[in-house]
């Protein structure tokens, strides 16, 4: 199928549709070729750049074509000025607050052969477990008691060991173990792309995200790397996004494995597949995450050739903030604490702390190193990781409001375009951190969050929703939890 895109006012015809349901026709080869070669072609083109970077500062996003275009950019003052840029796109939607999460690796056990992966299947190093039901509830406990609300749960594709039911059961667990004044209030899910009845049973169980790493949207390559396992197909696991939002999960959430691929065409596709949902659901990806390849197992992310500095990981972060405003952006303990520091101000709104990417890190450290997926960079506790962003000035957050509020799809992104979601992210972020405070911080985080806290209350504006904000906080001090707006 041929499709006009139009490109700078004129017109072409290539084999790429953003409506098609078929993968190779949203997430086009020949398209992302032509966009490289015209983003290299005008990367020193000031003209053309300034016309790009003015389309930027309007916060109603770019295309792929205009977004690789200043990911190519080689302008010096112009790059600048890209960075520039996506801070104040990133302070205007989402102020100053930072969403923290962990991750829960339910089971390792996993049919795929994929090569960047130590729990392919053929690797006998890795010891596999699966986590029962009282295994989970006492994880879960562990995290409560380090003060988190939001999990995301992972596990291996595997339909003896990891089917759906288990899944399912492994939600209900998580949702209805309480500890003390702890609750998991909202939990991610990362698991296989699976059937549109699957996703609406994850969307019944009242999950919150679905998400999904494409790993590498260069075809050829994907298959060579998923060489073996139900995931070596292309089309379905590219497609599987659709049949989420038509299952009824209406927030999913994007990402690649910066390093399996050249970034510049995993930009553009991830970039593309962002149009795809926005074009066909009219809501684009929820958040997108930016892992890059990490040493692990038996997996040495020096046999990839593909690797990015950090440098080009801080380009890629401003570049997605200014292209698609209203998406969150994750980045987890995969990398340093001086990476993280880096790339926050420039777009990352939510990220992990304190975490274990082994099946039962969180209570039973001798699985720690033997069942990872990958090896943590940054290794602070919750705690830690709390006080560091205080002392940056971000307020760290443990909101859920959104999704409990029902404030997601098309709700969400019609306030978070106009700018009004930190509207309701400052407000529940301060009720959510005081929460954290009272509960599990230590003396030094406390006396931060508390300035903190103060400091933001000083310049909230007066009115109804101030007052409100007063009252719930008092009521926190009170006994009371989980208040939102």
């Amino acid at each position: 199928m041929c499709y006009d895109v139009n490109i700078n006012g004129g017109t072409q015809s290539i084999m790429y549709n953003p409506k098609s349901a078929k993968a190779e026709e949203f997430i086009s080869h020949e398209e992302i070729l032509d966009t490289l070669e015209w983003a290299d072609k005008n990367k020193n083109n000031e003209e053309l750049i300034n016309k790009v970077l003015d389309k930027a500062r309007l916060r109603k996003g770019l295309d792929h074509r205009e977004a690789s275009l200043l990911l190519a950019c080689e302008i010096e003052p112009k790059n600048q000025e890209l960075y520039a840029l996506a801070r104040e796109i990133k302070e205007d939607y989402y102020g100053n607050r930072i969403v923290l999460f962990a991750p829960l690796y339910l089971s390792n056990y996993c049919v795929n052969g994929c090569i960047y992966c130590p729990y392919h299947k053929k690797n006998t190093h890795i010891p596999r477990k699966k986590m029962t039901q009282e295994e989970i509830r006492r994880e879960v406990i562990a995290l409560q008691d380090m003060g988190h609300k939001r999990l995301a749960i992972e596990a291996g594709e595997d339909p003896v060991n990891n089917p759906i039911e288990y899944i399912l059961e492994s939600i209900k667990t998580i949702y209805e173990t309480k500890h003390k004044n702890g609750s998991i209030r909202r939990i991610n899910v990362n698991i296989a792309a699976t059937t549109v009845e699957n996703y609406r049973r994850l969307k019944e169980a009242q999950i919150g995200t679905y998400v999904l790493f494409q790993e590498t949207y260069h075809k050829e390559s994907y298959e060579r790397l998923h060489p073996t396992g139900p995931k070596h197909n292309y089309a379905y696991h590219t497609e599987a996004m659709d049949r989420a939002m038509q299952g009824g999960i209406d927030d999913v959430s994007l990402g690649v494995l910066f390093g399996l691929e050249r970034y510049k065409y995993e930009f553009a596709g991830l970039l593309m597949h962002a149009e795809h949902l926005e074009a066909v659901y009219g809501v684009g990806p929820h958040a997108i995450s930016v892992p890059r390849i990490k040493k692990a197992d038996d997996i040495d992310p020096s046999a990839f050739e593909n690797g990015i500095d950090d440098d080009t990981f801080a380009k890629i972060v401003a570049c997605i903030r200014v292209s698609t405003p209203y998406t969150g952006m994750i980045i987890s303990t995969r990398e340093s604490q001086k990476s993280r520091e880096r790339v926050l101000e420039l777009g990352v709104s939510q990220i992990s702390g304190g975490s274990r990417t082994s099946v039962g890190g969180y209570t039973e450290q001798v699985y720690e190193e033997d069942t990872a997926q990958f090896d943590i960079s940054d290794r602070r506790s919750l705690d830690e990781v709390v006080a560091w962003l205080l002392k940056l000035g971000h307020i760290p957050s443990f909101c859920t409001a959104c999704y409990s509020s029902h404030r997601t799809g098309e709700s969400f992104m019609a306030v978070c375009k106009n700018e009004q979601i930190h509207n309701f992210c400052t407000p529940n972020g301060l009720m959510t951190l005081k929460e954290y405070l009272l509960d599990y911080a230590s003396p030094e985080t406390k006396k931060l969050g508390f300035e903190a806290i103060d400091r933001e209350l000083k310049k909230f504006p007066e009115g109804a929703m101030k007052d409100a904000l007063l009252k719930n906080l008092d009521l926190i001090s009170s006994g009371g939890r989980n208040y939102k707006f």
